[in-house]
C-alpha cells in the first residue's frame, strides 16, 4: 500500500521546549509493509515516509501504536495520524481523497494487530527521485506520440493540453482529474463531448478550437460549468445552432464561435451579463437575436456574415384573429410573473415561456407575433467592433417582435417618421 501526498512530520513536545512546528508539508511516498523490529528476530508492520531528502526513508511501527485518527478532512484530500511512539503527528494533505481512504483503512488494520495476509502490504524500499517530485501542475502533449497509452495523466493537473493528436473522442481519464482549471484539446477530430465534461467542477477555460464538433449538449449548459466556466472556444467546428440553455453560462467572459456554420445565436445571449469578448466571424448568421441589446462588451468580432439588409416594411407575420386561449394564457403568466414550472404547468408550456419575446410596448407575445428586424449600430453593445464588412460597416440587423397589429403600426409611423427604410 502507497500513498502520494505532502506530509509534514509535527513533534508534540516541541511546544514543550518553546518551539514551533513549520506548518508546511513536503512531498512523500508513505509505505506500508513488513520489516524487521529492532531485535532482528520477528517481522512487524511499519509505515516508511519517503521524501527527497530523505529517499531511504524514516519508518514508523503501526501496531498497537496509533492513538488517534484525525480525518473531518479527508474528503479534501487531508488527515492526520497520530502515533504514541515516538510522540508525532503525521499530517498528510495534497492527497487523492480515495487512495487516502483505502491508506488510512490499511493503517487502522495494522494498528489492531490484523493478520498481515489480509493487509495489503508494499516492500519498503527506497523510492526513485521522480516519485517525490513536486505535484505536476501544467501538462502539454502536441504530439501522438508523446500521448500516455499505459500511464494516467497526473492528478494534480490544474492545466492540461493536448492537440494534434487527433483525438476523435474526450478521454475519459481526463475527467478524473478534479483540479481542472484549464482543458485545451485544440486541434483534433472530436464529434461530440461527453456530458461528464460538467463534473469538472474547477473548469474556467475550455478550448475546443478546430475540431469536429456538430453539437453542444444541453446537459452540459446544465452542469456545474454554469458556475465556473469563463472562457469558451468553439471556433472551426461544424456547428449550426447553439441550445437555448447555453445562456446558463453566467460567468463566460470570453466566446469564441468563429468558422462555424451557426443561422442563429442563443434566443436569450442577453443573460450572459458577465460577457466582455464575443467573436462568432465566418459562420451563417443572417440576423442577430433582439437579446443582442442587452450586452455589454468590450471587444465583438461578426464580420463575414451574410446579414440580411434591414427594413421595417419587410416583416414575418404570425398572427390569427383571436388569439388562441393558449397563447392569452401564457401572455398573462410572462406578463404579471407568474411563477410557473414543470409542477404546475405542462413542461413544453415551460419551454415555449422561456423563449417569450418582448414587444416595443414592454408587454410579452409567445408563439403569435410580428416579427421583423431593424438596424443597430454594434456600437451601442460593444467599446470595439470588427468592421461587419469589407464596407466598413458596423451595424447589423436585430430581430424586432410585435405583440400586435397596433404595435407594429405605432413602430411604422415613428420609422418613417424619421425617414427609416
Amino acid at each position: 500500500m502507497k500513498l502520494q501526498c505532502d506530509v509534514e512530520v509535527v513533534n508534540r513536545m516541541l511546544p514543550t521546549f518553546g518551539m514551533k512546528s513549520r506548518g508546511k508539508g513536503t512531498r512523500a511516498v508513505l509505505s506500508i509493509g513488513k520489516h524487521l523490529d529492532k531485535s532482528g528476530q520477528r517481522s512487524s508492520v511499519y509505515m516508511m515516509i519517503c521524501t527527497a531528502k530523505d529517499r531511504a526513508g524514516s519508518k514508523y511501527k503501526l501496531k498497537d501504536n496509533i492513538e488517534k485518527f484525525f480525518t473531518w478532512f479527508v474528503q479534501e484530500g487531508k488527515a492526520t495520524v497520530r502515533l504514541k511512539e515516538p510522540a508525532v503527528d503525521i499530517c498528510l494533505s495534497k492527497a487523492d481523497a480515495n487512495s487516502l481512504k483505502n491508506f488510512l483503512s490499511a493503517a487502522r488494520l495494522a494498528d489492531r494487530g490484523s493478520d498481515s495476509s489480509s493487509l495489503p502490504l508494499s516492500t519498503l524500499t527506497p523510492v526513485r527521485a521522480r516519485d517525490v517530485e513536486q505535484p505536476k501542475k501544467k501538462l502539454t502533449i502536441v504530439s501522438k506520440k508523446d500521448y500516455p497509452l499505459t500511464s494516467n495523466f497526473p492528478y494534480s493537473l490544474e492545466q492540461l493540453q493536448v492537440s494534434y493528436c487527433k483525438l476523435s473522442r474526450v478521454d475519459m481519464r481526463m475527467l478524473s482529474l478534479k483540479a481542472l482549471r484549464k482543458l485545451d484539446l485544440s486541434n483534433n477530430h472530436i464529434k461530440k463531448l461527453p456530458a461528464t465534461i460538467g463534473d469538472l467542477s474547477c473548469l474556467s477555460e475550455l478550448i475546443l478550437h478546430n475540431n469536429h464538433l456538430e453539437a453542444f449538449s444541453e446537459a452540459l449548459c446544465l452542469s456545474t460549468l454554469q458556475r465556473t466556466l469563463q472562457l469558451l472556444d468553439l471556433s472551426q467546428n461544424r456547428l449550426q445552432s447553439l441550445p437555448a440553455q447555453f445562456c446558463q453560462f453566467r460567468e463566460l467572459v470570453n466566446l469564441k464561435l468563429d468558422d462555424n456554420e451557426l443561422v442563429c445565436l442563443p434566443f436569450h445571449i442577453g443573460r450572459l451579463s458577465k460577457l466582455k469578448f464575443l467573436s462568432a466571424a465566418h459562420n451563417q448568421l443572417a440576423v442577430l437575436p433582439g437579446d443582442f441589446r442587452k450586452l455589454s462588451l468590450e471587444n465583438l468580432d461578426l464580420f463575414g456574415n451574410p446579414f440580411i439588409q434591414s427594413n421595417p416594411l419587410d416583416h414575418t407575420m404570425q398572427l390569427t384573429f383571436p388569439l388562441p386561449l393558449q397563447e392569452l394564457a401564457s401572455r398573462a403568466i410572462a406578463n404579471r410573473r407568474i411563477p410557473y414550472g414543470p409542477h404546475l404547468i405542462p413542461a413544453h408550456l415551460c419551454r415555449d415561456l422561456e423563449v417569450a419575446k418582448t414587444c416595443d410596448c414592454s408587454r410579452v407575445c409567445i408563439n403569435f407575433y410580428i416579427k421583423t428586424a431593424v438596424s443597430m449600430n454594434l456600437h451601442q453593445v460593444s467599446h470595439t467592433v470588427v468592421l461587419v464588412d469589407d464596407m466598413g460597416g458596423t451595424d447589423a440587423p436585430v430581430q424586432q417582435h410585435f405583440c400586435s397589429l397596433s404595435c407594429y403600426s405605432k413602430f411604422l409611423d415613428k420609422s418613417l417618421q424619421r425617414g427609416i427604410r
